[in-house]
């Protein structure tokens, strides 16, 4: 692949290889801009077909957390870490002690977290080399597990937009077709019940299907079902992409609101929502409430200080990115976006003001 070009196309600051052979460490980082402080991001680790398609995604991510970071209105950059390897299999102590290595030397530009193929314990390795690490252990004066605060995050938004639709934020009646109950959506779940909601439920594993049901009544359907049955909200909290050709055309759902990333196949997709008159939460907007957490650690982590931050800032960046939808009659996809770059340029063209303003006092004396 063309790297500098792929780089020049969205502005990439920086793309690092970390390699280390007595470990087997081979990883990408990726930073994408930290024009609003340094890049956050985590570590994600993957059995890739090629170095190509971990680049691609390592790029992909960290550009992705620029946006989520930037919308949420954190002082954080965008970035991202793909480690090549089995996470079941490649693991070691040495191999996280060495990209907490890497990590150091950036010397606080990059500050990585958990991610998929990675866990606490994972990190708690990483961060015997590197002070720039989120998402340890308690035990540390970290917050530990994302999930409920995520999940806590994606109540929050989907209220706001139920209040879109409906006129009041109550999620007392609403019928949500859950699709995937692992650790977030079993958490979401339960504030949903909590509230008086009525869940419909799927998911591969039968098990977890299984406890939603005698726990929170839910009803369980099959995965192929989930897309078209009777319902208010359809909440994607599983894989990627499962808003497309085949899926939206069976939607009967007035609002999506889930904690899956990349839900839109392609952005077309958000179009196709947008002409449909669903209103559609986007994913990195809603579901921010875990990068918020660990963001909280970067000054001494106060739980009940996150979680009014996830309470406060979802609901209501869900709430403008309806109203910028609404301005400008576009499709929310396409909103969140434009509420990000804002705020990014903004910042931008307020650095450079300041650097010019410099510039002027200094060549004046």
């Amino acid at each position: 692949m063309d790297i500098f070009h792929s780089l020049e196309k969205y502005d990439y600051e920086q793309l690092l290889f970390c390699q280390d052979q007595t470990s087997g460490l081979k990883a990408i980082i990726a930073i994408h801009d930290t024009t609003l402080g340094p890049a956050l991001g985590g570590a994600r680790m993957w059995t890739y077909a090629t170095e190509a398609e971990a680049i691609e995604d390592a790029l992909r991510l960290a550009r992705g957390m620029t946006y989520k970071n930037a919308a949420a209105g954190l002082n954080l950059g965008g970035g991202k870490t793909v480690i090549i390897g089995n996470p079941h299999k490649d693991k070691s102590e040495a191999l996280f002690r060495s990209f907490g290595r890497y990590v150091q030397s950036l010397n606080g530009r990059y500050i990585t977290a958990e991610d998929v193929g990675t866990t606490v314990s994972d990190m708690e390795m990483i961060r015997v080399e590197t002070d720039y690490v989120t998402g340890i252990s308690p035990e540390f004066g970290s917050s530990g597990n994302p999930s409920p605060v995520t999940a806590y995050g994606v109540y929050r938004g989907m209220k706001a937009a139920v209040k879109e639709v409906f006129g009041s934020d109550s999620m007392e009646g609403k019928v949500v077709a859950v699709q995937g109950v692992g650790n977030v959506a079993y958490a979401l779940c339960r504030h949903l019940h909590q509230e008086g909601a009525r869940l419909i439920v799927t998911d591969i594993n039968k098990e977890s299907v299984q406890r939603a049901v005698q726990e929170f009544k839910a009803r369980a359907v099959d995965p192929k079902d989930i897309y078209s049955v009777e319902c208010d909200i359809y909440s994607p909290c599983a894989l990627g992409a499962t808003l497309n050709d085949l899926t939206i055309p069976k939607l009967k759902a007035k609002i999506i609101a889930g904690s899956a990333n990349n839900q839109l196949q392609e952005p077309k997709h958000g179009d196709m929502l947008f002409e449909k008159g669903i209103i559609y939460a986007p994913d990195y907007v809603i579901n921010a409430g875990g990068v918020i957490n660990v963001a909280d650690e970067l000054n001494g982590y106060n739980r009940e200080r996150a979680m009014r931050k996830v309470e406060t800032t979802i609901y209501q960046n869900v709430e403008r990115v309806l109203a910028i939808a609404k301005r400008d009659q576009i499709p929310t996809y396409l909103a969140a976006d434009r509420m990000a770059e804002e705020r990014l340029q903004i910042i931008k063209n307020s650095r450079t003001q300041f650097l010019q303003n410099g510039h002027h006092i200094l060549s004046r004396r």
